[in-house]
């Protein structure tokens, strides 16, 4: 795919072009650091999010490859670190709030910019799933922060990874978003964020010139258990 033919997709699907991050120099933690740090975090707060990490990091690392653009080892620490608030306990929209300070508190800005951006597909502070665990200004820094920025590649890349990654790898898309409703109930913009998931995926669909579930060998298995 030409640069010409990818930037029209772009702006299709309304995403910030990735070279504008990559002109300059990514901050983010090498690969040896971030599996350190993951590691340190599993010891603090074990629990199923740690599976759920690696399969995203795997698929994150897996899509990124099919695409002449994203740099598969940075996807991967990018997705394996994005829930890593969740080192401070079984928090909510916490694990937000402290996973961006962890990295950013070590210069991480794009790492940490993940923590906050995964769980946002809509750029709606109230579209998050969840009890809102933290204070009113806490609230208002991630509303802020969302409105100042435009989602990029690598940001859209670990939504959708984070949405169809459960601990045993990828699975339908749809099989992850029905179990969040379940767990956490419908809100105004649930559908919406439906809508903006799909986009991502057909999003990708586009840049990789095929459907992404065929990159999965496990899918069919973790969508249909038995």
């Amino acid at each position: 795919m030409d640069k010409k033919e990818q930037a029209s997709i772009n702006e299709t699907h309304g995403i910030e072009p990735v070279h504008d991050v990559e002109e300059r120099k990514m901050k983010i933690p090498g690969l040896a650091e971030a599996s350190k740090m993951f590691d340190e975090a599993v010891r603090l707060s074990p629990g199923s999010w740690t599976k759920h990490s690696l399969a995203a990091a795997e698929n994150a690392r897996i899509i990124a490859g099919a695409t002449d653009f994203l740099d598969p080892e940075a996807s991967y620490i990018l997705a394996l670190l994005h829930d890593i608030g969740k080192r401070e306990g079984n928090k909510q929209f916490m694990h937000v709030i402290d996973g961006y300070e962890y990295l950013a508190e070590n210069n991480y800005t794009d790492a940490a910019r993940i923590c906050v951006t995964h769980s946002f597909p809509v750029k709606k502070i109230d579209s998050y799933s969840g009890e809102f665990d933290c204070t009113l200004q806490q609230k208002q820094f991630v509303e802020e922060y969302l409105s100042s920025i435009d989602y990029n590649e690598y940001d859209k890349l670990i939504q959708l990874c984070d949405a169809l990654s459960t601990p045993s790898g990828a699975c339908l898309i749809e099989k992850r978003l029905v179990d969040v409703a379940l767990r956490h109930g419908f809100q105004d913009c649930t559908l919406d964020k439906w809508r903006a998931y799909l986009d991502i995926k057909e999003y990708f669909d586009e840049i990789c010139q095929c459907n992404i579930y065929f990159l999965f060998s496990n899918i069919e298995d973790n969508t249909f258990e038995k």
